[in-house]
């Protein structure tokens, strides 16, 4: 039974309110917008909002403002934001670092949902959500706007509440057949993906008149996409991960059926080709590796530009060999008679170059997480131990005391509770540690993790969050002492499930700048096949890459990580390492987003871990400073600023 009004806009007080106001705002600058010199016929700007800005890091300083605006053409509608030029005072971000971020031209045909954010305290923001899953940075209206901006969209394209939730506004919700095609895979910790393009030659302005409209290249195409409701999900939450896997295993026919939408909904747009010298390229070698990657190209014959740093030599000059595991009698040899640790950089670097043994993680674990002082004592920690578990059994204490008729009116505590129950099923289950029915493992998993969403209420629960602590929880074999090892973690890669993503993109930016840095052929041929976001890299970055090596070898990686030796970013240059060792087949076999992302993810279980850290140690000796300048500060997993808020506005009404 169709009932219109259910998700109608006409139910909101917000757009009640606005109606009048926002009619009369669009009415009043019409004329001036008709006039626009650089319009092209019959297009008309129906919204404009300045001081629209983007946040890619916590600090104010880096902050990035811009004009927002709402474009109609014919029959359809395209958002744009364009930053403003010369008007950031932070040096670090140049022109060409806010271009990273600018939207250009993007067709409401290819966007399927707009949640708006309106916390008790801070400015009003938006996460507009693609067809593919991946969503924009947030958008933050510091001069208010949201509800015009939602009134205008409603008049010229369709636009309802969705009914899970009532911040979250979906955009031509219809029924798609690509969609019944990924849900027929039926795959555990995935989620359904709506999209399928089929032209529409008939509503589709020319890009070359939204290129003279908006005075820059735009490189959208605009298609008529069917979108299939989503039950039970929340489009701006844990996005990547899913659409990743499922991508993975979809059949030939919804790659080719996605592929054109893939190329065409790429979020990112803008590196210049920087000077060849830059490099320790001469002019005219760098114009030949540009004009040879600019060269029509042919599966069976494609020359692939040449490694700028020569990478299989410096690994072997700067990358040191691997050594064995730090054991007992070596371990003993670092503790004084108290149990201090009399060295903690010679420790660190032990660790680094050669991991540890097994049955000494439980206990060195802890010092690596920053749970316990490297001068603690044996009674120190003795007792800090006995201190933490009193504090864990009250914190846990909160959520088990709440009675089921509670529970009912405790609408995050049952959603939180869902989501985790209904992952630490499906999580590390190969093993025998968490293996067979009613395993008492899986639920001291839950346990933590209901745990943690009561001491972190902010941040709660996401998907991932289950992949991180099982390998703490398989190690400690201690309820409490792997739900404070877990904190310690999250102290690190909380900013990873910001409902803003600004973790996520602040690693994906730092790593596209690694990219350039380090193989600038390279990042040019992600730039030219709209590869530029680094989404492919997405699930390597948000859970450390324990889905693409044994369990073991995770567990030697994460050791080597958390040692913060050479730079507390190590995971980013293991992420260039293993891009810059599968680049002749990346660049040879012409790989697109859709086929590049499912050869990443088929590179899970195959991936030499020692040859990648001594690759990766290589690459960090190799940028140095310049390496150090690419990453923005506070980009996870460092270690969060004491005043500065690592969880930033999370409004109360969203899970």
């Amino acid at each position: 039974m169709h009932e219109p009004e259910l998700h109608d806009l006409s139910d909101d007080a917000d757009y009640a309110a606005s109606i009048q106001q926002g009619s009369a705002s669009i009415n009043q600058n019409e004329s001036r917008r008709q006039s626009t010199s650089n319009e092209p016929e019959g297009a008309e700007i129906v919204y404009t909002k300045d001081n629209v800005t983007i946040h890619p890091t916590q600090y104010a300083s880096e902050r990035i403002s811009g004009r927002l605006k709402l474009i109609k053409q014919g029959n359809a509608l395209f958002m744009t934001w364009i930053p403003y030029k010369g008007q950031t005072s932070n040096a670090r971000l140049s022109e060409k670092d806010k271009n990273l971020y600018t939207i250009r031209a993007v067709p409401f045909t290819d966007i399927r949902s707009i949640r708006r954010h309106t916390p008790t305290l801070g400015w009003q923001y938006i996460i507009v959500v693609m067809s593919s899953g991946l969503a924009f940075p947030p958008l933050y209206f510091y001069n208010g706007g949201v509800r015009e901006f939602l009134v205008t969209i409603k008049q010229h394209v369709s636009l309802v509440r969705s009914a899970e939730d009532a911040n979250v506004f979906l955009v031509n919700d219809f029924q798609s057949p690509l969609q019944r095609t990924l849900s027929s895979l039926e795959l555990p910790r995935a989620v359904p993906v709506a999209n399928v393009s089929s032209s529409t030659a008939d509503h589709s302005p020319s890009s070359g008149d939204i290129e003279r409209f908006e005075s820059d290249k735009s490189s959208a195409s605009f298609h008529q996409n069917s979108r299939q409701r989503q039950k039970n999900h929340d489009p701006a939450r844990d996005l990547s991960i899913q659409v990743l896997e499922k991508f993975s295993l979809v059949t030939r026919f919804a790659r080719e059926t996605t592929s054109q939408l893939f190329r065409e909904s790429h979020l990112i747009d803008g590196f210049n080709p920087n000077e060849g010298k830059k490099h320790g390229q001469s002019s005219a070698s760098y114009n030949h590796i540009q004009s040879s990657i600019d060269s029509p190209k042919y599966h069976d014959e494609v020359s692939v530009p040449s490694d700028p740093v020569e990478f299989d030599k410096i690994s072997l000059v700067w990358g040191k060999p691997r050594q064995s595991p730090l054991g007992q009698q070596e371990w003993a040899t670092f503790l004084d008679a108290e149990g201090r640790v009399m060295d903690s950089k010679a420790l660190i670097k032990r660790i680094f170059y050669g991991g540890l043994e097994h049955n000494l993680r439980k206990e060195v674990w802890t010092f690596l997480l920053g749970y316990h002082a490297y001068d603690s004592t044996y009674a120190e920690r003795d007792y800090l131990m006995s201190v933490k578990k009193t504090e864990y059994d009250t914190i846990k204490k909160q959520w088990q005391s709440i009675s089921p008729e509670q529970a009912k009116r405790f609408t995050k505590f049952r959603e939180r509770k869902g989501l985790i129950d209904k992952d630490v099923v499906r999580t590390d289950r190969s093993l025998s540690f968490y293996d067979g029915d009613d395993n008492p493992n899986v639920y001291l998993l839950r346990d933590i993790l209901l745990t943690y969403s009561f001491y972190n209420f902010d941040l709660g629960y996401c998907q991932g969050m289950s992949d991180l602590l099982s390998p703490i929880l398989y190690v400690m074999r201690d309820e409490s002492k792997s739900f404070w090892c877990f904190v310690s973690l999250m102290e690190r890669l909380g900013p990873n499930f910001n409902r803003d993503q600004s973790g996520m993109h602040s690693q994906l930016f730092a790593l596209s700048k690694l990219v350039e840095l380090l193989d600038l052929p390279l990042h040019d041929y992600f730039k030219q096949n709209d590869c530029l976001n680094y989404f492919f890299c997405f699930r390597w970055l948000l859970i450390q890459f324990k889905r693409e090596f044994e369990y073991d070898k995770t567990l030697l990686l994460w050791e080597v990580l958390w040692t913060h030796y050479l730079s507390e970013h190590l995971h980013l240059y293991v992420c260039v390492a293993i891009l810059k060792r599968y680049r002749s087949k990346i660049m040879g076999e012409q790989m697109d987003f859709d086929t590049l992302l499912k050869f990443i993810n088929e590179l899970s279980g195959q991936i030499d871990l020692d040859a990648t850290l001594r690759e990766a140690e290589a690459l960090c000796i190799c940028a140095g400073e310049n390496g150090e300048a690419s990453i923005p500060p506070g980009t996870p997993p460092s270690l969060p600023l004491e005043d500065a808020s690592v969880y930033p506005q999370l409004d109360d009404d969203v899970l």
